[in-house]
């Protein structure tokens, strides 16, 4: 695995450090370190049955891996990794002992960075969006606005939602920190499930409010601060407003539907 995978990972560690929308990255193996960790008695329990019947994922993680090296493609190259681990897991220790692994190996899938025809697929209705929602909301607040596509015209000047600012960078850090989230804190499936969920909305909304407040910085404040330090520096706080969100979120499903134990 070593021999085969080792120029694929240093160029993801080196795309988790260049890419901003997926810096997240970085988290996500020693994450599925620690979930083995956290199972480590649970997988000592587990009987050790190998079988020939993962052979055929086997077979399969190599084949993708050949596609993806030789067709240049890098997320094939990346996703052989998580389906060879899973055949060669099936193999050599057995369907029990997979079952028990299969979330710390598909935890994995959240830090290959998406190919580039689905990651615009997603970024540009995303901007799209942003940009309908802040020209519906920035009227209310007394700015007026005329919205072509990602362009939002203010009275002031243009005030382009380019694919940084579409909100998949934030999107996808709050998925993956409500899956850690959901782990941690929550012991049912269902509503790790439902935190996850939540947080696409709750990411949204934040961004939504990152561009009205951009805008409402261009037309009352001064446009370069507002597109300079205050557009970076509110990049961070709605982050961390997303977190008390989705924590809020958590708080609102104990109160609605409490754990059992907390009943008892």
């Amino acid at each position: 695995m070593v021999a085969l995978y080792y120029r694929i990972g240093i160029k993801l560690a080196i795309d988790w450090y260049n890419i901003a929308d997926y810096s997240h990255g970085f988290l996500v193996p020693l994450f599925s370190i620690f979930l083995l960790w956290d199972k480590r008695n649970q997988i000592a329990e587990t009987p050790v049955v190998p079988t020939w019947s993962g052979l055929p994922l086997i077979l399969l993680g190599l084949i993708t891996l050949i596609f993806g090296v030789y067709g240049v493609d890098l997320f094939t190259s990346r996703l052989s990794f998580v389906i060879l681990l899973i055949g060669l897991v099936w193999t050599f220790l057995g369907s029990a002992m997979l079952r028990r692994l299969q979330f710390p190996i598909l935890i994995l899938l959240l830090a290959i960075p998406f190919p580039a025809i689905i990651f615009n697929q997603i970024t540009f209705p995303l901007q799209l969006m942003a940009s309908r929602l802040a020209s519906m909301i920035l009227p209310l607040l007394g700015v007026p606005v005329l919205q072509e596509g990602n362009v939002i015209e203010l009275p002031v000047m243009k005030l382009e939602v380019a694919e940084a600012c579409s909100g998949i960078r934030s999107l996808m850090s709050l998925f993956t920190l409500a899956v850690f989230y959901g782990y941690f804190l929550e012991r049912t499936t269902r509503r790790r499930v439902i935190l996850a969920l939540a947080s696409i909305p709750i990411a949204v909304a934040a961004n939504v409010v990152r561009i009205v407040g951009t805008g409402l910085c261009v037309q009352y404040w001064d446009p370069a601060k507002a597109l300079g330090f205050f557009h970076e520096f509110s990049g961070w706080v709605m982050f961390v407003v997303s977190l008390a969100c989705l924590y809020l979120v958590h708080r609102l499903m104990q109160l609605i539907a409490p754990r059992k134990e907390e009943i008892a």
